[in-house]
């Protein structure tokens, strides 16, 4: 069997929770690669709306085994919280999910450190949620991290070693007023929590399920354009986030890989600090970001809005050989009269371009091309003949110029309001 992707390609927020929602009855196995609890996926069903932030997707669904990979991060405070909050509302975690060993634990020292180093940037911060990620992420490349697999063995003395070298980095950089008491206990209750999970060697699990002819579905976090590589750097995320991060957060080869689905929203959106060629500042980006409720899922952060960026997008399907989209909240642009598509950047020297530049922190002004809207109400809608005219020309558009055929149309918040093409 082989595995299939599902990615971001955009700045995050693309609408994934719900779509690994939708698709998660065609597998058996959901698993997360890569990122921690600064991604949000949000899912709605039922009545009821659910946040996670490290657990997969797949949990709402009847037995799927899910798994947390090594490619994750993992704060076990977090952790618990999130994970008692669905056994209270009738979830059962504990026989379902898996996590890796190998996964590094986000200490609350690593919190402390994400504060420090983003206070001495001044004016040049990267806009950081301040969850630890990228302390984590920097202890692990460094071969300085503390990883689940850790708590099973000297714990306590490879966790005082660690904290104590964070606490030197700290005074180092003029960070001492500060007291994790309360946090650390807590931390330390959610470790005891962790140890009641099933942590396996997640590479020989996910391998031996593969070999068993079973399905499995990897689920993404953030964007392909905050990916650490590929993305608008500095301004990212400390991990892969392409296509080729499934390969090093699961430990599963690149000939295992089979449909890469690349979710987009029908306009643009980006939290925190960083280049946005299509950002708006007038009423109409206004207007986009209350209708779609574009707030962060974790942070509660206003999202900034703007139009469709096809330059970007072209490069997130190439760099992660994205097979399928789907296209997420297309309700959203109901009342516009017209909608525009960034096809190419025009650079500072004016030469025009359809390729991702190496930088595009200044001087990019979109090129646009306009498109007739809708101009109705697309929530009600329950198959692709009753789409109107205009969003099958839409739709027609952006298949072409990305190339890759759209395969998912998701016309509200709910799990009932997608629509497969």
């Amino acid at each position: 069997m082989k595995v299939d992707v599902l990615l971001g390609l955009q700045w995050g927020d693309e609408g994934k929770g719900k779509v690994v929602d939708v698709l998660t009855p065609r597998y058996d196995v959901v698993a997360r690669f890569q990122g921690g609890p600064n991604a949000g996926h949000t899912l709605e069903f039922e009545g009821q709306k659910y946040v996670l932030r490290s657990i997969p997707s797949g949990i709402f669904q009847g037995n799927k085994i899910n798994i947390i990979g090594n490619g994750v991060v993992l704060a076990p405070d977090l952790f618990m919280d999130e994970a008692k909050d669905l056994e209270k509302s009738g979830h059962n975690l504990k026989d379902r999910l898996c996590i890796s060993k190998k996964a590094h634990l986000i200490m609350p020292t690593h919190r402390l450190l994400d504060a420090a180093y983003e206070q001495a940037k001044g004016k040049d911060k990267v806009g950081t949620t301040g969850k630890g990620i990228g302390p984590t992420y920097t202890d692990k490349v460094s071969r300085n991290g503390l990883r689940v697999g850790d708590i099973l063995d000297r714990f306590e003395e490879k966790y005082a070693a660690h904290k104590a070298r964070h606490e030197q980095m700290l005074r180092a950089l003029n960070y001492t007023d500060y007291d994790i008491t309360e946090v650390e206990a807590k931390w330390m209750e959610g470790i005891e929590y962790l140890k009641q999970f099933q942590l396996v060697d997640s590479e020989h699990l996910i391998n031996k399920i593969l070999k068993e002819g079973k399905s499995v579905l990897c689920e993404g976090a953030q964007g392909t354009m905050l990916d650490v590589d590929f993305g608008s750097y500095p301004f990212v995320t400390s991990s892969n986030t392409i296509c080729a991060g499934a390969c090093v957060g699961l430990g599963i080869g690149p000939n295992k890989i089979g449909e890469v689905f690349g979710i987009i929203k029908a306009y643009c959106t980006r939290v925190g600090a960083g280049p946005f060629p299509t950002e708006l500042f007038d009423e109409t980006g206004n207007k986009i970001r209350q209708i779609g409720h574009e707030y962060g899922a974790v942070t509660g952060r206003e999202r900034r809005c703007g139009w469709i960026d096809l330059v970007a997008l072209r490069y997130a399907i190439m760099v992660s050989g994205v097979t399928k989209l789907i296209m997420m909240k297309s309700d959203v642009l109901d009342s516009f009269a017209t909608i525009k598509a960034c096809t190419a950047y025009k650079l500072q020297d004016g030469t025009v371009t359809r390729d991702f530049p190496f930088d595009i922190s200044e001087g990019i002004t979109p090129v646009y091309e306009e498109l007739p809207g809708w101009n109705c109400d697309l929530t009600a809608v329950t198959s692709e003949e009753q789409f109107p005219q205009q969003l099958n020309d839409y739709i027609e558009f952006l298949e072409r110029e990305l190339e890759t055929p759209i395969a998912i149309i998701s016309v509200g918040p709910d799990r009932e309001q997608t629509i497969c093409r």
